[in-house]
Order: C-alpha cells, then structure tokens, then sequence
C-alpha cells in the first residue's frame, strides 16, 4: 500500500515511513521541513510543502492516486513553548489540520490515522487511564490535539470518513537499524537531557517537579519506544477495517492508546538510565514546568483487541538504543 504521512521527515514519522518499508508498504512523505530532516527523506517519495498547500494535495494525489490512507504527524509539539506561542500552535496544529481533513475527504482519502497525545487526559487517582477516561488538556498543544480529536471526529460522521486517533504516551528510543532518532540537540524530553548530560552536552539534569502523588514525587509517565509505536501504525494501516469490526458499535472514529501499560516515575528512568550507563548524573530537583502535570500511564488493552499490538521493547533496550542513535547523530550525521 501506499501511505501518505504528513511530518514524514520529522522523528516519529520517519520512524513509521521505515516501519512500513519493513513491512512492504510506500510512505509518501509530506514535510515542510521547518522541523523535520531531509535525511530523513532518502530515497523515499518526498513532497516538500505545506499540509494546508491544497495545490500540493492534489499533485501528490494526481501522481499517486492509488493512497490507501494517510498518517497524519505533521504538528508542532512542545508543551511549554505552545504556552508561549498559542497562535502558532493553534495555526499550524488546528487550522491547517483542518484544512488537511478536508481536501483529503475531497480528494477521496477518507481513511486517516491521526497522531495524538495522552496529555487529553485528566488525572486519575492511580494514574492508569483507559480511552473512557475523562480528559482535561491543559496546555494549547494538549488543546490542539483534542481540538483535532474531535474535528476528525464530526468530520468522519459527516463526510463518509474513517478515522483512527491514537494518543501516544512518552516516546524514547530510536530505530533500531538507526535510520532515524531524535535530532533536537536541545532536547526538552527526559531522555534527550539524559543523554545531553551524559555525553557532557548540558552540566546538570534538572528533574522537574518532585512533590506529584506518586510513589516518589517525580511525575509518573509510559515510557513507550518509538518502534514499538511505529510498528502500531503499521498495524493501524493493515488492519484498519478490521479494527472497526472488532469494536463492536458501529461507529466511524475510534481512539486508541498507545503506551506499555506500565507506569515509570521520571526517577526510575533516571536511575534505570546510571544503571545502564555505570555512571552517576550530576542531577539536581527543580520545580515544574509550565504545563506540567503529574502525569499518566496506557491501558492498553483496546489496542491489543482492535489492532493486535503488543509493544516488545524494553525501557533499558530504548535507553541504549538512544544512545547509540546519539553517536550517529553527532559523528556522522553532524548534527
């Protein structure tokens, strides 16, 4: 098949566009690059533009219109910067979405896998949330993304679509053929300042917010490696149909979880981490951030039901796999 991944150059849809290679299928990539890399884009079908280019849409569709379906990456996704530059969240993330839905549903690509976050989600009192649970986005760029839940939402009930939005939990890792990692060399994710630290990038990690109820203070979070999480699109793309079918209701728009099911305090990844490397951080508590929240972890249960995934990958095995993605970064990527 061929796929339409909008943010195909970027660190998770590279990942997906290899994931499906793996498994026979055609990524075609739509990227702007203003975040993502054009490395990233070897030797696979790349448009460069915009998603809400509507010219741009009909010309990848003109050229390839044999696309079963398309994933939809593209957006920007820092929490603490969405608080400082709300318009642009709501732009980029929102308004162009919105135009994407649309001139795909024109276009006749009425299937779409939507990426989106397990920050929707309120708190619950033992920090496992189901897709039933309540949610309570509170950051613009966990607004935007529930914003876009439920546009794909009324879009798919009234325009004859399907739609699948999976809300992912705390990415790590990287591919483990090293073909993509992430390339932020100022990372704001734990386990980029991890490693920031470690190779002497940054002088100190700084463990935001201690005093969350949890069973040590640091935030809870569902640390799933971007594999894993790809592996689960692919799954999404090939069983599409069939996972309307198990969900027993009929209904145009499922949302799926994606995590490990297991709850991992930001300190268990720390430690996890010095265990793995032999070596001890110079790491110092702070307080959180802006748009910080205690945090959550995946039932996964419906994904494995409605897409049969399990993830494999371990928290130590995505600890040394982004470690060795941070050698190539630097060494021959030059990055």
């Amino acid at each position: 098949m061929k796929i339409l991944i909008t943010g195909g150059a970027g660190y998770i849809g590279s990942t997906i566009c290899s994931a499906l290679e793996d498994k026979g299928h055609t990524p075609i990539i739509l990227d702007s690059l203003i975040n993502g890399r054009v490395e990233f884009t070897k030797n696979r079908i790349f448009y460069k533009g915009d998603i809400a280019d509507e010219a741009l849409l009909e010309t990848i569709f003109k050229e390839h219109n044999d696309i079963a379906c398309t994933i939809h990456c593209a957006a920007l996704i820092i929490v603490p910067e969405s608080i400082e530059h709300p318009f642009e969240y709501y732009t980029e993330n929102v308004s162009k979405s919105i135009k994407l839905f649309k001139k795909l549903n024109e276009l006749g690509c009425n299937k779409i896998v939507f990426s989106s976050s397990a920050s929707v989600y309120d708190d619950v009192e033992n920090f496992m949330v189901t897709e039933k649970s309540k949610v309570n986005p509170r950051s613009p760029y966990a607004r935007t993304k529930y914003m876009m839940e439920m546009v794909l939402e009324d879009f798919c009930k009234a325009y004859n679509m399907k739609g699948i939005s999976l809300r992912y939990f705390n990415l790590i890792g990287a591919d483990p053929n090293m073909r993509s990692g992430m390339y932020n060399s100022n990372p704001s994710h734990i386990l980029g300042k991890l490693v920031s630290v470690y190779n002497g990038r940054e002088e100190q990690l700084k463990i935001t917010g201690v005093n969350w109820a949890t069973r040590d203070g640091s935030g809870i979070r569902d640390y799933i490696d971007i594999w894993d999480l790809a592996n689960a699109h692919v799954l999404a793309v090939e069983n599409f149909e069939k996972a309307f079918e198990k969900c027993g209701i009929d209904t145009p728009y499922l949302t799926i979880n994606l995590g490990t099911g297991e709850g991992v305090t930001v300190k268990e990844l720390v430690n996890s981490f010095e265990r793995v490397t032999g070596t001890t951080l110079n790491k110092v508590e702070t307080e959180p951030r802006f748009g910080d929240v205690g945090g959550a972890y995946a039932n996964i249960d419906l994904a494995n039901k409605l897409l049969n995934w399990t993830p494999e990958v371990s928290v130590d095995e995505s600890i040394l796999k982004a470690l060795k993605w941070d050698e190539v970064r630097v060494q021959t990527l030059k990055y």
